[in-house]
């Protein structure tokens, strides 16, 4: 997975840095009584590359909040596509209205399959305020649960009194009750606006657990307390651009299949608590898009933002209103897919009573032009050979983006027949575990004399004598079988006959 690569990588480049930008982009954003405008602003956010960093946003799914309706999220669709830089494949999942400021879901289709999406609670004034909708995506080009996700857009009851915390708990609790009824293997992340002051509170406990990070989601980043009004945490605020930058409510939490370094998972070094002291943490994929730190308790920088063009923290502003938010995202790396280069490998005649060396290639069949090389998990594999065969070694990993490795077989050639055999290559692939490549061979008797050119050996027939010829005329000194040795002549030819006319001995 992607934090063995970046240590492997780290070994190799002296940087334990994450390579962020691979993988999938997931984000979430509170987007502020939205009605379907802004087509520059939300082309810019989107896909602008020239601020400091020279990295677009670029996400591969938003989970949002705060939309007016399925028209909306219809034309958020559109601008998104429409910008330039865009990879045009951005698609609206269904959405549940429930009043002016729904949660909605847009992805892409180059990326994701939508596969359903569930009301899994209508949205009422004494609990939960916004339907809790449930989205079901696989990976492209994935089938395995490992490649499945349940995302969960939440924007929880605002407020800080007794009342808005319950109904907030309430929340979290028939989410967490939705989580323990999916699939096994499947992973789920619930992003959004959470209105949470602190981590303390009883919606975030039943979350993560009344010891942070043990419960139902984890906190990628690690980072529990009192973040509202706290300048200690500016670094993760999300609320309010256009006026102050004071709140973490906006957050992604992910399953703990996400954070257990196997198979699809986030890109950074859970469970290491994201440094306060950088907006951009390099143990981290997880930022506070446009928030370089500079600006706790006041408006969004614009000029000289170390973390987007000045146009686009404007454009953050002018989409957010006066109580907006900025989106927050992270990257996750995903599942290995391993390849070889052979399922059968057909030896063809082998001389009874030898050995024959052949390689198999192994290694990472991941979509690199997708996924990046860094945002696919590497691929382990151990080998069980059948018999006759044994292989130079036994288990080994590989790059994804590289060539496949090159494992060495020998196969003993043990008795006179028609052999078969295999190799079972074991690995972490998701949709691919077991590859079992077929091994077969022609195994013949030495030749039984000096005439024994063609298989089958231990017979003389007419191939013997079509092969001795094609190599008498290739100037193939296979053919020279008598004196002098090193010159083709008709003693040659003499001898061939004369042992051919003697028969097998």
């Amino acid at each position: 997975m992607l934090v063995r690569n970046v240590a492997l990588l780290a070994a190799l480049c002296g940087s334990a840095s994450v390579l962020a930008s691979d993988g999938v982009r997931v984000a979430a954003w509170n987007i502020t009584f939205y009605n379907g405008g802004f087509p520059a602003e939300i082309g810019r956010i989107g896909y602008d590359a020239s601020g400091p960093t020279g990295e677009a946003f670029a996400p591969d799914i938003l989970l949002l909040q705060e939309v007016s309706g399925a028209s909306a999220v219809f034309f958020l669709t559109q601008h998104l596509n429409n910008a330039a830089g865009s990879p045009g494949d951005w698609a609206a999942a269904p959405t549940y209205d429930n009043g002016n400021l729904n949660t909605a879901l847009v992805y892409r289709t180059s990326v994701f399959d939508l596969l359903d999406d569930t009301l899994v609670s209508g949205g009422s004034s004494s609990a939960n305020p916004r339907n809790i909708v449930r989205y079901d995506l696989r990976l492209g080009g994935y089938e395995s649960d490992d490649a499945t996700f349940a995302f969960y857009p939440t924007h929880m009851k605002a407020g800080s009194s007794s009342s808005d915390q319950n109904r907030r708990n309430i929340e979290a609790q028939r989410i967490v009750a939705d989580v323990a009824n999916l699939p096994t293997g499947w992973h789920y992340i619930l992003g959004g606006d959470f209105n949470t002051q602190s981590s303390s509170q009883a919606s975030h406990r039943t979350l993560l657990g009344n010891l942070y990070n043990t419960g139902t989601f984890r906190d990628p980043i690690s980072r529990p307390g009192a973040w509202q009004n706290s300048s200690s945490f500016r670094v993760i605020h999300t609320q309010d651009p256009a006026g102050q930058m004071d709140d973490r409510y906006d957050q992604i939490l992910v399953s703990p299949s996400l954070v257990d370094d196997a198979g699809a998972q986030y890109i950074g070094a859970y469970p290491t608590a994201f440094n306060l002291a950088l907006w951009n943490d390099p143990n981290h994929s997880y930022r506070a898009l446009g928030n370089d730190g500079t600006t706790y308790n006041s408006r969004l920088r614009t000029t000289g933002n170390a973390s987007v063009s000045a146009a686009v923290a404007q454009d953050l502003i002018t989409t957010s209103g006066n109580s907006g938010h900025v989106p927050v995202y992270l990257d996750l790396a995903v599942p290995a897919v391993t390849a070889v280069s052979d399922t059968a490998i057909d030896l063809g005649d082998v001389a009874v009573g030898t050995t024959v060396p052949f390689t198999l290639g192994i290694g990472s069949g991941g979509d690199v032009g997708l996924w990046g090389a860094s945002g696919i998990e590497l691929t382990t594999f151990d080998i069980e050979a059948g018999p006759g065969l044994t292989p130079a070694f036994d288990s080994g990993f590989d790059i994804p983006g590289g060539a496949l490795v090159n494992v060495g077989f020998t196969f003993d050639a043990a008795a006179v027949g028609s052999a078969s055999t295999y190799i079972d290559v074991l690995s972490n692939g998701a949709d691919d575990p077991v590859i079992r490549v077929d091994v077969t061979a022609n195994v013949t008797s030495p030749s039984c004399s000096p005439a024994d050119f063609a298989p089958p050996f231990g017979v003389l027939d007419l191939g013997d004598i079509d092969a001795f010829i094609a190599a008498f005329d290739a100037s193939d000194l296979a053919a020279d079988i008598a004196e002098p040795f090193g010159v083709l002549d008709l003693g040659d030819i003499d001898a061939f006959i004369a042992s051919f006319l003697d028969g097998c001995s």
